[in-house]
Formats: structure tokens, sequence, C-alpha cells
């Protein structure tokens, strides 16, 4: 995805986040109805990643659970970890990509459509936080990686026998 090879790039596993300053980048793989949400404060210089693969925390089957890996936790989570870092929470954006419908159903059950719910539950969190979705690459039925460059703004999205776009 990236030309230099030189860059240091934080990877972002299933159900994880972390977050960057530069020069680092910031990657994860494997986006099929998972969505990779990126919340960063451009003038601070600072993003964060999270890799959400489910809509709802009350998908838990405990108590002890991952925040990272739900939609509700993980963009609460991450808000937060930005501000204690020094991010400004009116000045942060986001950028989200991923949530394919990766198998065809023939029910109509909603609850086979985690791809979409995944997004429309991404999208709801932005906006009880504030954050201002800046743009998406959603849908569809292929898989994605996508890489953010804290420095311009930039999303790097590979998507599988696709190519690679920039938003």
């Amino acid at each position: 995805m990236i030309q230099n090879v030189n860059v240091d790039i934080e990877k972002v596993g299933i159900a994880d986040m972390k977050l960057v300053k530069p020069p680092q980048y910031i990657r994860t793989s494997g986006l099929g109805s998972c969505v990779g949400v990126v919340i960063y404060d451009s003038e601070r210089r600072i993003a964060g990643l999270a890799h959400v693969m489910l809509p709802e925390s009350s998908l838990a089957k405990t108590s002890e659970f991952n925040p990272a890996k739900y939609a509700d936790t993980a963009v609460q989570e991450l808000v937060s970890r930005l501000v204690n870092k020094g991010a400004k929470q009116g000045t942060l954006k986001a950028k989200i990509a991923g949530g394919a419908q990766m198998f065809q159903f023939s029910t109509g059950n909603d609850l086979m459509r985690i791809g979409p719910r995944n997004v429309d539950a991404v999208k709801k969190e932005l906006i009880r936080f504030n954050v201002r979705l800046i743009s998406e690459d959603v849908g569809g039925n292929s898989g994605r990686t996508i890489e953010f460059n804290p420095t311009n703004g930039v999303l790097f999205i590979k998507t599988v026998n696709k190519g690679t776009i920039e938003i």
C-alpha cells in the first residue's frame, strides 16, 4: 500500500485498537464484515484505529469483554483514549471502511447482515460522540486492508480484487 518501506506501521488486530502519532502509520487487515474506524485530530496529529467485529456489546456472552470488539464500546473507548493523549474532542473526525456482506443468505434475517449492522452501529456512535464522519468506503462483498497516515489524514484502502483507493 505504501511505497516507503521505512515507515513505522502500528498493526491493529481483530477486535483491537491502538493510537499513533507521526511518523507512525496505523494499519488493520481482514476487514470483511468488520469495520475499521479511524478517529483523528488533524491539528494535534494523533489518530486511533479500532477493528470492530460486532455492532453491540449486548451480544457479549460475559460481563468481562473486550471494548474494541463492539461498535458501541469501541468508539467511546477510542474517543476517550484520544482525549487522554491530548486530542481535542470538538475537533475529532472519522473515516471508516469495511462492513461488507461477505456471504449471501437466502433468509431475510437481519441478524445475518453483520456488515451493514456494524456500519450503522459505528455511525450511530460517531454521532453520539459528536465525531464528524469525513468519508467512508463500506459495503460490497470484498475484504479490505486499511492504513492511515496521521500526518496528512489520508486513509489508504486496499480492496480484494479491486485495487487501492485513498479517502
